[in-house]
Formats: C-alpha cells, structure tokens, sequence
C-alpha cells in the first residue's frame, strides 16, 4: 500500500537549500545550531522552537532545527502518526485518516508531512494541518489570512500574529468533515496557489 504521507519538508530541505540558507542567514551550520540546541536549549520541542525564535530564527527553521534535534528523521511517517494517536486518543484515527484523504483529493500538488505532533499540508506553503488537540478532538486549522470566523470556523488570533494558520475547525466526529469544512480546506488551497495561476 502507498503511503499518503510525503517526505517532511524539514528533512528535504536538509538535503537541498536549507543548510545553505541557513548558514547565509546565520552563520552557522544546521549542525552547530543542533548542538547549540542540545546544549544550550530548554528541554522539549515546544520550548526549543520558542528559544530558537528569542535567537532571531523565524517560525519555520524555528519548527525544522527543533524538530532535527529530537532526532527523528529516521522514523516512518506512519509510525510517528502511531505514536501521536496512542492511548486514548486511538478513536480519533478514523477521523485522522478522512481528513489525510480528503486533503489529497483537494489538489494533485498536495503533499502531506508528518511531525511529532501536527500533520501539516503543503502546496507552496502550509494551507492546513491535523492536530490531535484532546483525547476527544482534533483541530483543523487552516491559513486563511483575514477571514472572518463564522458557523464552526474559530480565529486563532494567528493573523494578528503573523502566524500562518489563522483558524481552526474543532473535529471530534466523521460527521464534522461535512460541506462546511470541505469549502473552508479548499480555499485555504486555493489562497496558496503558486504566483501566476
């Protein structure tokens, strides 16, 4: 069976432009900044990339160095999706798993990642991401800049952050993968089109 998930951009980007990048913007090397993190870094991943953004890093190499010290680029992306359902958040899999396949039925350019605690989806950007919130819920949010929450759609406050999801749906059932939510993921899509289209 052909797994839905795609190579997590962070580890991609290791490969190719990031290290570059990085060092250009920084000065130092995806390695030192590793190191740094280990040594000089809080414990757990959510305080890390809170540090590395006090160091000047923007939110995205913030999520990817924190992310490649917890050496984790060697796990499958279907074991990692395991892990983030074990226990009693198992009954949310199903739900998991809809919204992964409707999420690939939005665009042929869809790309799913998995990391510790998020699934996000990519086109050029992030548009949406799975996030197991509760035992009993998974938030879907979605980067839809501006727009105003209405019906389930709740503001995170991430535009007024600068963050790049700005809302969310809570999603508890298969049932609240309804036409609602299915419109809201497709403009989500639609907003991150690559320039010319």
């Amino acid at each position: 069976m052909t797994s839905p998930y795609s190579a997590n951009p962070g580890f991609r980007m290791m490969e190719e432009a990031f290290p570059r990048k990085l060092k250009e913007r920084t000065g130092l090397a995806i390695e030192q900044w590793i190191a740094r993190v280990r040594k000089e870094g809080p414990p757990g991943e959510k305080e890390r990339r809170a540090w590395l953004k006090q160091q000047g890093l923007t939110t995205n190499y913030a999520w990817w160095i924190a992310d490649m010290a917890e050496e984790r680029a060697e796990a499958s992306p279907e074991a990692m999706v395991d892990a983030m359902y074990a226990g009693p958040k198992a009954a949310l899999l199903p739900i998991h798993h809809a919204l992964v396949q409707l999420g690939l039925k939005t665009g042929k350019d869809v790309k799913i990642a998995v990391c510790k605690t998020i699934v996000p989806f990519y086109r050029r950007n992030v548009f949406a991401q799975i996030k197991p919130a509760t035992n009993t819920r998974i938030d879907f949010s979605l980067a839809l800049g501006a727009a105003k929450a209405a019906g389930r759609l709740i503001s995170t406050g991430g535009y007024e952050k600068k963050d790049r999801l700005t809302h969310r749906i809570p999603v508890a059932s298969l049932a609240d993968i309804d036409g609602e939510l299915k419109r809201w993921l497709k403009t989500a899509y639609e907003l991150d089109a690559p320039a010319g289209r």
